[in-house]
C-alpha cells in the first residue's frame, strides 16, 4: 500500500510525459481549464472486488474481468420463453438502460480493483458507531410505505448513491458531469439528478444551520490542482445507497477532493473522507475522469411517472411491519444484494 501511495507522483509524471505535446489549457484569468463534459464510468466499484486481495492487477487480469462482465451484461437480456415467474426477482432493467462502463478503472495506467486505495483492505473503515449507523439506515431504507420513505434517487431529489458526491462515485448509468468555470467559482452539473455543485473559490462557509444536499464546498488552487473541502451535509444524505455501492457519510464528515488535469483526455480525481466518529481512520480513493461524447440533457425524472402509486400499493399490500418486516428483509434481501447480474458477486472468482 505504501508503495502505491508513494508512486502516485510518478504515475502523474508518467501520464504527463506521455503527452509531451500537450500543454495545460488555462482560463483567461489563469486558472487551469477543467471545463467540458466528463465521465467516471468504470466497472470498478468503491470497495475491493470480492475474491481479489490486490489493489493493482495485471492487464491480462483486467481484460478477463472486462470480458466476464460483458458476458453477465449479455445475460441480462437473455430472458426465458414464456411468462416470467411471478413473485421472483427478474431484474429491473435491460442493457439499453445501463451504462456502467466497460473497463476496469485505470489510474496512471494501473488496473485497479477498488476505488479505495487506503486502507489497503479496500474497504470503508467504519467504527462500531459508523457500522451501526450504516446498517440501521440501510435497513430503514427498505421500508417504503410512504412517499417520504423512498430513497432520494427514487424521489428524484439527488442521484442514487454518491454520484453527486462528494465523493463523486460511479453508478449503473448517467455517470456524466459538466464542469463550468468562472472567476471565483467552479460549477459541476451532475447528470443524475440534474444537481449542480457550486464550489466557491476561497469562499467562506455557509452558516452552520444551512446544509445543502451535496454539502457546502469551498475550493482553492494548489498549483494546478483544484482542492475542494466539503462538509455540512444534509441529514437525509447520510446513507448513500446504490447498486454499485452503499456508503454512510456523516452530516459533519469532511471530504477533501483534488482535481488535477493531467492530459487532454484525463482528469485525476483523488479524495479523502475524514470523520473520527464514523471511521477508524481517514480513507482515500482515486478515480479517472475521461471526456464524454455529447452533451448532458435534462434528467426528466418524475415527469409522467406512474410508478409511485404502484410502489406504495405493493408495499401496503404486504401489510407487514416491525419484526415481520425485518424478517422478510432478511430472508428476501433487496435486489442489489443478491441479483447475480447487479451485485458485485459477478466478480467472486479471482481471474
Amino acid at each position: 500500500m505504501k508503495m502505491t501511495l508513494l508512486s502516485l507522483p510518478l504515475l502523474l509524471l508518467s501520464s504527463l510525459a506521455a503527452a509531451q505535446d500537450w500543454a495545460l489549457p488555462r482560463m483567461p484569468w489563469g486558472d487551469p481549464d477543467l471545463q467540458g463534459t466528463w465521465s467516471n464510468a468504470t466497472l470498478t466499484s468503491l470497495e475491493r472486488m470480492p475474491g481479489i486481495d490486490e489493489l493493482v492487477i495485471s492487464e491480462q487480469q483486467a481484460r478477463e474481468l472486462e470480458q466476464r462482465d460483458a458476458g453477465f451484461m449479455a445475460e441480462i437480456d437473455s430472458l426465458p420463453d414464456g411468462d416470467l415467474p411471478a413473485g421472483q426477482i427478474v431484474g429491473g432493467y435491460n442493457t439499453a438502460w445501463l451504462d456502467p462502463g466497460t473497463r476496469v478503472l485505470r489510474v496512471g495506467g494501473e488496473p485497479r480493483t477498488s476505488i479505495i486505495v487506503d486502507p489497503d483492505t479496500g474497504k470503508v473503515p467504519y467504527t462500531l458507531t459508523g457500522w451501526a449507523r450504516y446498517w440501521w439506515t440501510l435497513i430503514k431504507s427498505q421500508k417504503r410505505n410512504n412517499p417520504e420513505e423512498q430513497l432520494l434517487g427514487d424521489r428524484c431529489v439527488v442521484g442514487f448513491g454518491s454520484t453527486g458526491g462528494p465523493p463523486m462515485l460511479p453508478v449503473l448509468y448517467n455517470n456524466n458531469y459538466r464542469f463550468v468555470q468562472s472567476p471565483g467559482q467552479v460549477l459541476i452539473l451532475v447528470e443524475m439528478n440534474h444537481a449542480v455543485r457550486t464550489i466557491r473559490i476561497d469562499g467562506t462557509p455557509l452558516p452552520a444551520p444551512i446544509r445543502p444536499w451535496l454539502g457546502d464546498s469551498i475550493g482553492h488552487w494548489e498549483g494546478d490542482t483544484l482542492v475542494v473541502e466539503t462538509t455540512q451535509f444534509h441529514p437525509q444524505q447520510s446513507f448513500r445507497g446504490a447498486i454499485k455501492h452503499q456508503l454512510y457519510v456523516g452530516m459533519d464528515s469532511r471530504v477533501t477532493e483534488r482535481f488535477t488535469r493531467i492530459g487532454e483526455q484525463e482528469i485525476h480525481y483523488a479524495f479523502t473522507v475524514t470523520d473520527d466518529e464514523i471511521y477508524r481512520q481517514p480513507w482515500r480513493g482515486e478515480l479517472t475522469f475521461r471526456p464524454s461524447n455529447g452533451e448532458i440533457y435534462e434528467y426528466a425524472c418524475h415527469e409522467g411517472n406512474y410508478g409511485l402509486p404502484g410502489i406504495l400499493a405493493g408495499e401496503r399490500e404486504q401489510g407487514v411491519n416491525g419484526i415481520r418486516w425485518l424478517a422478510g428483509l432478511i430472508f428476501n434481501p433487496p435486489e442489489e444484494v443478491d441479483h447475480p447480474q447487479l451485485s458485485p458477486s459477478r466478480f467472486n472468482r479471482t481471474p
